[in-house]
């Protein structure tokens, strides 16, 4: 199909993006990666006035450290998430997760923090930053902040950016010493998960001393598995992981779609989780 007419803007930098969103309200979108907005324009889900292009922004992409944190960059590609020794290093979960996204081509398209600001949650990285305890940095005509995730993703594809806010950074406090995996389940290739599990374990002495787990698809937002997290303390053997899990879905809220029931992905979630920790426990 084809899109809506709308105005187009490039800004070269974050300062130029942010007045022009801040000039243009809640009429304008921010093209990112392209993977998730052009689809919706396409279809014509979406109808906004104006484009903002922030796709050659150099300050928006790359990766560094900040002492115990990794600083991503807004812009930077799935591909380079993948593949980069920083984020391999320190939070191999998220270049684990981001490596099963779509396909090679969307992956050298798409962007961490375009997915992060659609905030679909069937989208495989929302649960993967909340797991990890990420941190998302706006910029606005107020100057910086930062939302902590679990309190970004607010709802069905909403966030908590403002309209005249971009997403310049991802901020992940270095995981080392956590074992992890990314769990999920989609029946056709490069499709959206019915549900997914992102599974941080650290153990102590055979033992697992504390667990995180984030859940995909299991309601209108990333949630964490905080039951199935706290059962899981102290389990040491494949008996009592899969004990613990049987609380993944506690809180839950799955959808009813042509994909999957809500007793289905509930029942996803549990030997999902199973699995993850399991895997990321070296149990598996």
């Amino acid at each position: 199909m084809i899109p809506p007419a709308f105005e187009y803007a490039r800004p070269a930098s974050v300062d130029e993006a942010v007045r022009t969103l801040a000039e243009a309200g809640e009429e304008a979108k921010v093209l990112a990666g392209g993977q998730s907005l052009l689809p919706l324009l396409r279809l014509r889900l979406a109808f906004p006035e104006l484009v903002v292009d922030v796709g050659r922004i150099p300050e928006l992409r790359g990766v560094r450290e900040d002492g115990d944190t990794l600083v991503i960059g807004a812009m930077t590609t799935h591909h380079d998430v993948v593949t980069d020794p920083l984020v391999r290093r320190h939070a191999g979960l998220l270049a684990a997760a981001t490596a099963t996204v779509a396909d090679p081509a969307v992956r050298h398209r798409g962007t961490l923090g375009g997915s992060l600001a659609h905030a679909d949650p069937a989208g495989d990285l929302p649960a993967v930053i909340l797991a990890l305890g990420g941190e998302l940095v706006a910029q606005g005509p107020r100057g910086r902040r930062t939302v902590a995730a679990g309190d970004f993703f607010v709802d069905y594809l909403q966030s908590a950016l403002e309209p005249d806010e971009l997403l310049v950074e991802v901020r992940l406090p270095k995981a080392d010493g956590w074992g992890f995996h990314y769990e999920k389940f989609h029946p056709v290739a490069q499709s959206w998960a019915t549900v997914g599990v992102a599974a941080l374990v650290r153990r102590d002495d055979g033992h697992i001393a504390e667990a995180r787990i984030g859940l995909t698809n299991m309601g209108a937002t990333p949630l964490r598995a905080t039951a199935a997290e706290a059962a899981l303390t102290g389990a040491g053997d494949t008996g009592s992981v899969a004990r613990a899990v049987e609380s993944a879905a506690e809180g839950t809220h799955p959808a009813q779609d042509t994909a999957a029931s809500p007793e289905y992905r509930e029942h996803l979630a549990r030997v999902l989780t199973r699995r993850a920790v399991l895997a990321a426990a070296g149990m598996g």
